[in-house]
């Protein structure tokens, strides 16, 4: 929706009520649903700064809509026409340690090890080269049961790692109806070149007990599908189910570049691929990817995820996230994007239900377009952001998260245009500061400055446990015409953190005066000749501090 400036100026006339003395009456408009957790105080900062409260014109704050992807080019039909007719395929069983494109699976903790107890041999895979091979072409090929196997009505079953050479091309069509990927005998997947699974299903299968490969523990082998450096993975109407584990590159379904010392050698362009149109249960990482470009995972679902839904990490840049659902992820996030994942849009997705927060953007990720999103019911916060500058969030709905429906931390340039967050546990919006630097992270790796700062403009904040919105030492803060309808508390609205020392003020030009409010420590002033309105603060009551509930994120 377009925040006209109108709109964004007409504060209702509930909201002055909200802000008087007859806040009580207000707050039972609400329907009667609860916060997801009992409310929590802040602890008062230590000797925080002096700000300056000032009104400006709220037009200076206004955006347009921002500009998304086209996402009508992204089709099954589109997928298909991409697969290459011709060649002349051929397969090859090779020694797994003689395959570059297998070194990370070979070389150490064991793993190695982990490959040659399940073949009881030196373990081999199968190589495809050479032209466009589907899975019943493989199994005349390959002939040896042990490795390969047509198990008869459309079904399959892999016993071997099955690695998809530079020039060459797997398609797994609506003719297979299931590929079983032996989790007794170590099999999985491998793109080198271009991959195909389209309206067809790929299990990983446990054979002891005739049925799926179940999570049981993060160590333990379950097959997986990787797509790497100069590889292209694309995934249709396609249903996958258990795969993946806590080893490298072995999450579950996962597009990478090679670790940076192939990646030297080898010198692959940066991988890529779309997954669309998909359901995926029961996955490690429902959706990995490394320093992957124009990466298009679109109108998918994951459900029961182990460890994230949906994550993008280190360097990845362009991706499309947009139109997936992503429910009840066990021990983390739903979605996340974390270490310099830039210049990418997460549209219309839908994250409930999760372990932790429905969506995460984290550790210096920037440029990002986070609009348009459904974060409902998660175990901490709806929206998490976690040192990462300069990104836009626009109109998503955070409702009914256990702690806060966006919080922030760490980050600066940050523009919250029209959202909705109601009946969260603690605030409808929290920004705080934290010192890292005695934490397990890696400061080189990780950089951060202790500094916060952000622009609200417009949407709702309403019946949320410890108040709409709370910020810990900004360095600057800018209000427009957001609606605080309904706080959960009989004393009316009440703003914690600095916020809460300049109340009477805020809520003067936010609610009365229909104005912008702009709050910044006093010794930036004179900066400025905008009008000002200074005083003292109104009440002491209430400060800012730090989240006993915080977390570190990924």
């Amino acid at each position: 929706m377009v925040l006209k400036h109108a709109l964004l100026a007409a504060a209702t006339t509930a909201l002055i009520a909200a802000a008087s003395a007859r806040a009580e009456e207000t707050a039972v408009q609400v329907a009667n649903a609860k916060p997801a957790t009992q409310a929590v105080a802040l602890q008062p900062a230590a000797t925080p700064p002096k700000y300056v409260v000032r009104e400006a014109d709220g037009s200076s704050l206004f955006l347009e809509p921002p500009a998304v992807p086209d996402l009508r080019p992204y089709t099954d039909d589109a997928i298909k026409a991409k697969i290459p007719k011709g060649g002349k395929p051929t397969v090859a069983v090779r020694r797994i340690v003689e395959a570059p494109t297998l070194h990370e699976f070979t070389g150490g903790s064991g793993r190695l090890g982990e490959w040659a107890g399940r073949q009881n041999a030196h373990p081999i895979a199968l190589f495809i080269e050479g032209g466009t091979m589907t899975a019943a072409q493989l199994a005349k090929a390959v002939e040896t049961k042990s490795h390969f196997e047509d198990l008869g009505e459309g079904v399959y079953i892999a016993r071997l790692p099955v690695v998809v050479m530079p020039g060459a091309a797997l398609h797994l069509g609506s003719e297979v109806k299931e590929l079983r990927l032996s989790e007794e005998r170590g099999a999985f997947l491998v793109n080198d070149g271009l991959m195909f699974i389209v309206e067809t299903r790929i299990t990983g299968w446990r054979e002891s007990a005739n049925g799926p490969a179940t999570f049981k523990e993060a160590l333990a082998f379950r097959p997986f599908i990787i797509s790497w450096g100069g590889a292209e993975l694309y995934i249709a109407r396609s249903t996958l189910t258990s795969l993946g584990y806590e080893a490298s590159k072995s999450f579950g379904v996962s597009i990478s570049q090679y670790s940076p010392n192939m990646d030297a050698r080898l010198k692959r362009k940066r991988p890529t691929g779309w997954i669309i149109n998909s359901e995926f249960k029961d996955i490690y990482y429902g959706f990995y990817c490394y320093e992957a470009d124009d990466v298009v995972v679109l109108n998918n679902t994951y459900r029961e995820s182990i460890i994230y839904g949906i994550d993008p990490h280190d360097r990845s840049n362009r991706l499309i996230i947009a139109h997936n659902t992503v429910a009840d992820t066990k021990k983390k996030h739903g979605i996340i994007i974390s270490r310099a994942v830039n210049d990418s849009w997460l549209l219309w997705n839908k994250s409930v239900r999760n372990k932790l927060s429905g969506m995460v953007i984290d550790r210096n990720s920037v440029r990002n377009i986070i609009a348009y999103n459904d974060l409902f019911e998660n175990g901490t916060d709806g929206l998490t952001i976690y040192e990462s500058p300069k990104n836009l969030v626009w109109n998503n709905r955070s409702n009914s998260n256990a702690r806060h429906g966006i919080r922030m931390r760490n980050s600066v340039d940050v523009r919250l245009y029209g959202n909705n967050a109601v009946a969260n546990g603690l605030s409808g919006i929290y920004g705080h500061i934290r010192d890292l630097s005695g934490t397990d992270r890696d400061i080189k790796l990780d950089p951060f400055e202790q500094n916060i700062s952000m622009v609200v403009v417009g949407g709702q904040l309403i019946f949320n446990g410890s108040g709409p919105l709370a910020i810990d030492q900004p360095l600057s803060l800018e209000l427009y015409g957001v609606d605080l309808l309904a706080p959960t508390k009989k004393v009316g609205i009440q703003l914690t953190g600095v916020l809460g020392e300049y109340q009477q003020q805020i809520l003067d030009i936010m609610v009365r005066r229909r104005g912008a409010v702009i709050i910044e420590p006093a010794h930036k002033q004179g900066r400025d000749a905008a009008p000002r309105t200074e005083s003292e603060p109104a009440s002491k009551e209430s400060g800012g501090g730090t989240d006993p509930d915080d977390d570190d994120g990924h």
